[in-house]
């Protein structure tokens, strides 16, 4: 199956994109075809067997429209007609800004020439009722001329040549307009080019029967017809709707502007290491393993790796976060970030096409180009629409003859009706605020990949969110390690050289500690994998197994001996590996995995909006239920197999629930097809993912709310954009029609009708440009500190290696392994000296507590603390914001903290 763009130009209305999409849904091998009015631009997937894309846009040209692939017609420039006012049907989103800019400027030069000759157009054909309405007598040459019954084959004569150069200036609606009518697809152009053709030529025969008058001496004949030339009627409707598309394309150009602002980051140049010397190359020539230098204010032109130096990045653009990021050796850097401060030399993996910026446009490109389910409705009664308002206006002149009304009323009603008719507001109402919608949400790192999508996205009430990477940040380190049947040396070297070939995150913080301690991997081979279980290889004549208790029970080794040790661990929120080799448990690790400082607080915004919040995870019931605790989440299922999340995506499914699913689009790409909609979460260099429905770059979770209130504003716009061009042609057609004239005198003029056209294709436009104007919920400040992670140690010295691992171990001992918040390189004893001090035999904890507003949060905090296991007395300082407690057995901090989070304070 293959995917392509094509530019269609000549289109438009939506029945022009109705006709296109009926010629192409038809060919042989075509799977789904996107037809956007807005960017001139046709999606298609199709079939390379049974269809070519010559083949398409021959289908394309026979409907009465140009057609070529995206890469080659990007710049075209002339609408099909030949006139030099760029159409829409010219741009891709990328470069819809441009374009449309081009076609206002050309149809202001239309307008204003169009004005020039339609104000004295006016003048001599309506000085009579300007004199009457105004008081703007005319001077006695111009009566001499143009005034009377007695010039007025010379006043129709100046209004027809004042009337042909508004015509020629504006003809691109009489040929598309007449050429798509001959050949069966009539569309706005017809309306607009058969009304005002029909007033020009009742003008011309208008002359003919006053001339004749005159040669007969029937002077009331000739009064009659001067009063009813209908020239006027044909200028003001092709300068109305003029300049209705002049302000159409101002205002639609900027739909386009949060796209336009992401291309004009892509860097143009970039400093790369070549032979030793520093050469500056154009940024599209770089090559994967490129040595990128950048300075104070440079960007980053490539997707890479830091080498050397360190540097403050703005990354704002990208993932919508304000805050700078620190770079350093090792970490990755992200293509268009603007380097604040400091110097780093990264090594370029991911160029041009393939960098974080380029794949965001071409997602919003595309998403851009996308319908929503919801319009099919208008697409249908758009592909019929201008047949029928031709019908309705014929039975509308006719229907009035036959009343007696007289040729002129009839007349009247019949092109009031033609040009009041607008299928462009149908058109229009799903894709500029589809495109104004997705270009909000990139702006916040949300990139949502179509309209459909939204849609979706809108009624979404339920969120299953993956543990590690998710709500963790996927980084976990080993915090503690419990030797069994053999010393630390041996078991983290067995186990790391098994681990060094699983992907799998908690295995590589064992590989990443065995790196830190410099201890030299072992070679092995006959590498086993049970996803969600554990891993096995061959050490020398020895098979090492590494994985959790269910594994290491299922091949044969005891684990209830340690059992008590592990459910300890996993309440402190760890997950347990344990490691066995020689027909004997080696030892156990804890890893734990830091939750990300936004996870609570998107739990709670998408609680507050309405929307069940469920965790899924490999972990056991303990680990899982302390992390699910500490992010305030409610229904968690643990000890989940990667197969297993796609059932249960379906089960909630099946209950009628439209699900997000939230991962990190590796192991959960089953279940992220299986939901409503997929969620991948921090993909800020990867946003290629397939499985995915929208890739939430900034890698925090409070975009999911975010992203769900986005998604119900643009519906909620488009189904008011429907409402008013349903509401407006309903209403529009019959008041033209003359249908109210008989009871409340109520009719529209051509002129008024041709204004009324204009503007409703306006309307819809500045109603979904109101989406530029939508603000996502204040994000909080985030803690400094994760609720629920150990403490951090103060004035942190280095670890003596020989106090830690000297001499020989016992044969239970246990390691415990902090990370120092003021260098993560140095592990320390995990020790709470400083909250905790023993007298009488009891504990004493001072705790800072943040949040204590009144007298009743005092109670609340004191309630809380009371209920701890092992709390002998609680004293809450309201002024001071501390709590003293005494307890009769040691309470970490950990511990401390779930309570005081869960009361709705802050433990500082």
């Amino acid at each position: 199956m293959k995917k392509e763009k094509f530019i269609i130009s000549g289109m438009t209305c939506s029945a022009c994109s109705a006709r296109v999409q009926k010629a192409v849904d038809g060919l042989p091998g075509c799977q789904n075809a996107v037809v956007n009015l807005l960017t001139g631009s046709m999606q298609i997937e199709y079939d390379e067997r049974q269809l070519t894309a010559r083949e398409i846009a021959a289908a394309v040209e026979k409907a009465g429209y140009g057609a070529a692939l995206a890469a080659a017609g990007a710049g075209a420039g002339r609408g099909k007609d030949g006139n030099d006012g760029a159409e829409p049907g010219n741009a891709s989103v990328g470069n819809i800004g441009n374009v449309l800019g081009r076609e206002a400027a050309g149809l202001k030069r239309r307008l204003a020439w169009s004005a020039v000759f339609l104000v004295p157009l006016m003048y001599i054909a309506m000085h009579h009722m300007l004199a009457e309405w105004f008081g703007l007598v005319p001077w006695d040459g111009f009566k001499a001329v143009f005034h009377g019954r007695e010039n007025a084959v010379t006043s129709a004569f100046a209004q027809l040549l004042l009337t042909l150069p508004i015509l020629l200036l504006n003809r691109r609606y009489f040929i598309n307009g007449f050429r798509n009518l001959f050949r069966g697809s009539p569309n706005m152009d017809s309306l607009v080019g058969i009304g005002a053709a029909a007033s020009a030529v009742f003008g011309v025969f208008a002359i003919f029967r006053m001339s004749w008058g005159m040669g007969h001496g029937d002077w009331e004949l000739v009064e009659a017809y001067s009063e009813s030339l209908y020239f006027e009627s044909a200028g003001m409707i092709v300068t109305l709707i003029t300049m209705g598309k002049y302000l159409e394309a101002r205002a639609k150009s900027s739909t386009g502007e949060a796209l336009q602002r992401l291309m004009g980051l892509v860097p143009r140049t970039a400093i790369v290491l070549r032979g030793g010397s520093e050469v500056e190359v154009a940024a599209d020539e770089l090559v994967p393993g490129d040595e990128v230098i950048v300075r104070p204010g440079g960007s980053i032109a490539a997707d890479g790796v830091v080498l050397e130096g360190s540097a403050s990045l703005d990354e704002s653009a990208i993932t919508g976060e304000s805050l700078p990021v620190q770079k350093k050796a090792g970490d990755k850097v992200i293509s268009a970030s603007i380097n604040l401060d400091g110097y780093i030399r990264f090594r370029a993996e991911k160029v041009g096409a393939d960098s974080a910026i380029s794949q965001i446009i071409r997602l919003v490109d595309e998403a851009g180009a996308t319908k929503a389910p919801i319009a099919k409705l208008a697409d249908r009664i758009s592909g019929v629409f201008v047949p029928i308002v031709i019908g309705i206006a014929l039975v509308t002149g006719i229907a009035w003859l036959m009343l007696g009304y007289g040729v002129e009323f009839a007349f009247s009603a019949a092109i009031s009706v033609l040009v009041i008719s607008c299928p462009c507001a149908l058109g229009l109402a799903t894709p500029v605020a589809i495109m104004t919608g997705t270009g909000k949400g990139a702006e916040r790192g949300i990139l949502i990949k179509s309209g459909e999508i939204l849609e979706r996205a809108r009624g979404i009430d339920t969120v299953m969110l993956d543990k590690t990477g998710t709500i963790t940040d996927g980084s976990p380190r080993v915090t503690d390690v419990l030797c069994l049947g053999a010393d630390f040396q041996e078991l983290l070297q067995k186990a790391a050289s098994v681990e060094r070939s699983s992907q799998h995150p908690l295995g590589q913080a064992i590989v990443s500690l065995a790196g830190e301690k410099e201890i030299e991997l072992l070679p092995f081979e006959d590498f086993a994998n049970e996803p969600g279980m554990g891993i096995s290889g061959l050490l020398a004549d020895e098979r090492v197994f590494v994985g959790n208790s269910e594994y290491m029970e299922s091949r044969g080794f005891d684990v209830s001996g340690y059992r008590c040790r592990m459910d300890e661990l996993s309440n402190e929120g760890k997950t347990v590996l344990l490691a066995a080799g020689g027909g004997r448990l080696l030892g156990l690790f804890a890893v734990a995995d830091r939750e990300k400082a936004s996870s609570r607080q998107a739990v709670e915004l998408l609680k507050n909006s309405g929307i069940d919040v469920m965790m899924l995870t490999g972990d056991n019931r303990l680990t899982a239920e302390a992390v699910a605790r500490r992010a305030g989440i409610g229904r968690v299922f643990a000890g989940v197999l990667p197969q297993d999340k796609e059932r249960l995506v379906r089960e909630q499914q099946a209950a009628g629930r439209v699900v997000a699913m939230a991962g990190d689009g590796i192991n959960d790409a089953p279940a992220l097809v299986r939901a409503d909609v997929g969620i991948a979460v921090g993909a800020g260099t990867d946003v290629a993912m397939e499985s995915a429905d929208v890739v939430l770059v900034g890698n925090d979770l409070r975009q999911i709310a975010e992203m769900i209130a986005l998604s119900r504003a643009v519906i909620r716009n488009i189904k008011e954009n429907l409402f008013w061009a349903f509401f407006y042609n309903v209403i529009g057609i019959p008041l033209a029609a003359g249908v109210f004239y008989p009871a409340f005198g109520l009719k529209l003029s051509p002129m008024l009708g041709a204004a009324a056209m204009s503007m409703s294709s306006l309307c819809v436009v500045l109603n979904a440009l109101r989406l530029k104007r939508f603000r996502f919920s204040a994000r909080e400040a985030l803690p400094g500190k994760v609720p629920g992670q150990e403490a951090a140690v103060q004035d942190a010295q280095d670890v003596d290696e020989g106090k830690l691992h000297g001499g020989p171990l016992n044969e239970v001992q246990i390691v415990s392994l902090v990370a120092c918040r003021a260098d993560e390189d140095k592990l320390v004893y995990e020790d709470y000296e400083d909250e905790n001090q023993k007298e009488d035999g009891k504990m004493k904890a001072e705790l800072k507590i943040e949040g204590m507003m009144c007298p009743h949060c005092q109670k609340h905090v004191h309630d809380a603390l009371s209920k701890m296991d092992g709390v002998v007395s609680v004293e809450v300082d309201l002024e001071k914001k501390t709590a003293l407690v005494e307890s009769a057995r040691e309470i970490p901090v950990a511990e401390f903290r779930a309570v005081i989070e869960g009361a709705g304070y802050e433990l500082v």
